[in-house]
């Protein structure tokens, strides 16, 4: 199979970690391990979240006093994808000997009139306090917004609608390379009308729709978003929490998952399956191959009524 593997930021940072280097390098082992089995049986495209790298980024750059003004999130995003592209080749060349691996920093093209930019909403970078929060986001201009255990700050989400490396990943592929791109949705872009030139856009994509959009354009069999829980539970975190083992698109949709944790995933995990009739799950990173062959995770399936 083809398989477009969309990893968590969890896999990289999990919770409560410091973003240490030597942190981040243990939990990438961790990936390492976790997909090596998939690899050495199919066409794997790992994709991977940046959510607490890019904030850390932004934290960083907004108190540079070199700076005249700080860097914008398209090219926060560009270093995002470096590091963590590197750290996953290094990981995989271990757990992989032999096998062809490259991390390729992947641009994503978005509208410039989603209206997305007058809404942000895309949660980045560490949770602070409320006090702390409203603080930093008077000094440094920033949007805020409630998190499950405190305050975030908020960035423009625009919806991806193609990712400029597509064929190319596509040759990778065909001639047997492992390819790690599109890390943190890729780097947010608008398209010239006339010239076709690309422009950065200030603003972070959600990367499980992205991942999506990638193996519905590379024609994946199958699309493995992992994250640090085993399954899709309704009820999450209550005294009636329920695994949902087995969904069709409309199934988790009902559901309403909420938009801060687990409804960009299922919803990416929706938008494939119904596009292309292949299948999608979600679950935790250690099992991804039980996932892949049916012995964990939520599956997500096309609706196989009739009528």
């Amino acid at each position: 199979m083809r398989i477009v593997i969309a990893l968590g930021g969890n896999a990289l940072l999990r919770r409560g970690d410091r973003p240490d280097a030597a942190v981040q390098q243990a939990n990438i082992d961790r990936v390492a391990t976790a997909v090596a089995g998939l690899a050495l049986e199919h066409e794997v495209v790992i994709t991977h979240g940046n959510e607490p790298q890019i904030g850390l980024l932004a934290m960083e750059s907004a108190a540079d006093p070199v700076l005249t003004t700080p860097y914008p999130l398209d090219l926060l995003g560009a270093q995002t994808e470096g590091l963590i592209g590197s750290l996953l080749v290094r990981a995989l060349y271990d757990a992989l000997p032999g096998h062809k691996i490259a991390a390729l920093v992947t641009h994503t093209l978005v509208r410039a009139d989603d209206p997305a930019f007058a809404r942000p909403t895309k949660r980045v970078g560490p949770v602070y306090p409320r006090d702390v929060a409203r603080s930093l986001a008077r000094r440094r201009g920033w949007h805020i917004a409630k998190d499950a255990t405190g305050w975030r700050q908020v960035v423009a989400s625009p919806a991806p609608e193609g990712i400029v490396e597509t064929e190319t990943i596509h040759d990778l592929l065909t001639c047997g390379v492992l390819v790690i791109c599109a890390g943190g949705g890729g780097v947010p872009v608008t398209a010239d009308s006339d010239t076709g030139a690309l422009h950065g856009v200030d603003a972070v994509i959600d990367k499980d729709l992205t991942a999506a959009l990638l193996a519905e354009d590379l024609k994946a069999d199958f699309l493995l978003i992992l994250t640090d829980v085993p399954n899709v539970y309704t009820g999450y975190g209550t005294s009636d929490q329920h695994p949902v083992l087995d969904a069709t698109p409309d199934d988790l949709r009902r559901a309403g998952f909420p938009d801060c944790s687990m409804g960009p995933k299922t919803e990416a995990a929706a938008r494939f399956v119904e596009r292309t009739g292949g299948l999608a799950a979600i679950g935790a990173l250690d099992a991804a191959y039980e996932i892949v062959h049916g012995r964990s995770g939520t599956l997500v399936r096309p609706d196989l009524a009739i009528g």
